[in-house]
């Protein structure tokens, strides 16, 4: 069981994310520990790239993250100044009145970002908010303001234009750095770049970037082969049952590492396959907690490993087989899978 992770395919994406605005700083994001990939793996080669600017969830994640960069990049908590937090040298961006009046008291001098809400109602000053502390609040210098997209994988949405105005209103005459777009709002073009971009989801090969390169490979170790004849089923509750002589391997990954339940067959019908190279191996039965059988009859020797992410059925194939998004199982791989790089 292996989770391979090609960092020059991570430096390509971070390249090529960052191309696409030439005017801007690209920073990069790698919370929920990289993606699921490991954040200190994927930051140290994105450093290598010129990244000097990540963001990360919680303040835990930035201590971590700290350890693996060593001193010098910026490391933003997205979640702010929550009450108890210990932020180290971390600059956490402030999402309300109430974490700014927190971090002015505790930590008065030290770094701090703002992020406004521009009407995804998540996080962020509402306006208002914005409006009454605007001028106390850039006088005491934060190091950037920033706000987040709703819709931008969705390109003709309205609301993007919406919150692109809302975001220029909320900013006119602010001097500091802005930053509005990650991965999705960096493919939507130069008004939505400002000075700093975040990328994402794309830097590990998920959509909306399209012309990602893959980034991992995920591989399971069979454990046993066996012959079903005509009749008999494989898997809890009889779910599927052979209609020919059919060869089955039995892999050790499940619901515990990550892949759902929902890659179940649906009967008869395979919702989605492991590879052997180029040939297609079908899941059979129930998805358990900890294996998966597939049909390997096509095979002339079953190899040691299959693979259920790889160039042939990206990240993204293997969401909409779930029903979810690549985001989802990209941080739900779980850690019982060694971690490689390429």
């Amino acid at each position: 069981m292996a989770l391979q992770i090609d960092l020059s395919a991570l430096k390509a994406n971070y390249r090529a994310l960052a191309g696409k605005a030439p005017g801007a700083r690209s920073a990069a994001v790698v919370k929920a520990d990289g993606y699921g990939l490991g954040a200190g793996l994927v930051a140290r080669a994105l450093a290598e790239e010129g990244a000097t600017d990540f963001f990360v969830a919680l303040a835990s994640e930035a201590r971590a993250l700290r350890e693996a960069l060593g001193q010098g990049p910026r490391i933003f908590v997205l979640s702010g100044h929550m009450a108890g937090a210990d932020l180290g040298d971390a600059i956490p961006v402030l999402n309300s009145p109430e974490q700014y009046f927190r971090d002015r008291a505790i930590r008065p001098g030290r770094g701090f970002a703002i992020q406004l809400d521009t009407g995804m109602n998540r996080l962020g000053f509402e306006p208002g908010e914005w409006a009454a502390l605007k001028a106390e609040i850039l006088a005491a210098g934060p190091e950037l303001v920033m706000s987040h997209l709703a819709c931008a994988d969705e390109p003709e949405h309205p609301m993007n234009r919406r919150q692109l105005a809302a975001f220029r209103a909320m900013t006119e005459g602010v001097t500091v750095p802005l930053s509005f777009a990650a991965t999705g709002g960096i493919l939507l073009g130069p008004e939505y770049h400002f000075d700093i971009t975040r990328p994402g989801v794309g830097l590990y090969g998920g959509m909306p970037f399209a012309d990602a390169r893959p980034v991992l490979r995920l591989s399971l170790p069979v454990i046993q082969v066996r012959e079903v004849a005509p009749g008999e089923t494989v898997g809890y509750s009889n779910t599927w049952a052979a209609e020919r002589p059919t060869r089955v391997a039995t892999l050790a990954a499940g619901y515990a590492d990550g892949l759902h339940r929902t890659l179940s067959s649906d009967g008869q019908r395979p919702r989605i396959d492991l590879f052997a190279g180029d040939i297609r191996c079908p899941i059979l039965g129930r998805v358990s907690m900890d294996l998966i059988t597939a049909d390997v009859s096509a095979l002339a020797d079953v190899p040691d490993e299959l693979d259920l992410i790889c160039p042939q059925q990206p990240v993204d194939a293997v969401a909409e087989a779930m029903g979810t998004i690549g985001y989802e199982v990209l941080t739900g791989l779980g850690r019982r899978y060694p971690r490689q790089t390429v």
